[in-house]
């Protein structure tokens, strides 16, 4: 049995004029509020061994129409009004299936 869902891998920065610390306190604040939104099974924070100014989140939606809504919720607009990081690249990724 797969998992089917929207899996959403993103690398962030964060800003050279942000506070690591303050940074990290936004995205734990942005993860466990958006583990609340109908369609978001995981949104997890892993921040960088060599470098503690990127981080990771791994996440999972129902379907794109839910991260889209993720876009558009009160937390996601107030944790992006702060600008603290960059997105450095993500990537939308489904269950590899066996061959």
């Amino acid at each position: 049995m797969f998992n089917k869902g929207y899996y959403i891998t993103a690398e962030l920065k964060v800003k050279e004029s942000v506070d690591i610390n303050i940074a990290f306190q936004h995205l734990k604040k942005l993860c466990d509020e958006t583990l609340k939104e109908p369609g978001c099974s995981i949104f997890t924070l892993h921040q960088c061994i060599n470098d503690k100014s990127r981080f990771l989140l791994w996440e999972r939606f129902d379907s794109e129409e839910d991260f889209k809504f993720h876009f558009v919720q009160p937390h996601t607009l107030e944790y992006l009004k702060h600008d603290l990081t960059e997105v450095v690249q993500y990537f939308a990724s489904d269950v590899a299936k066996n061959a």
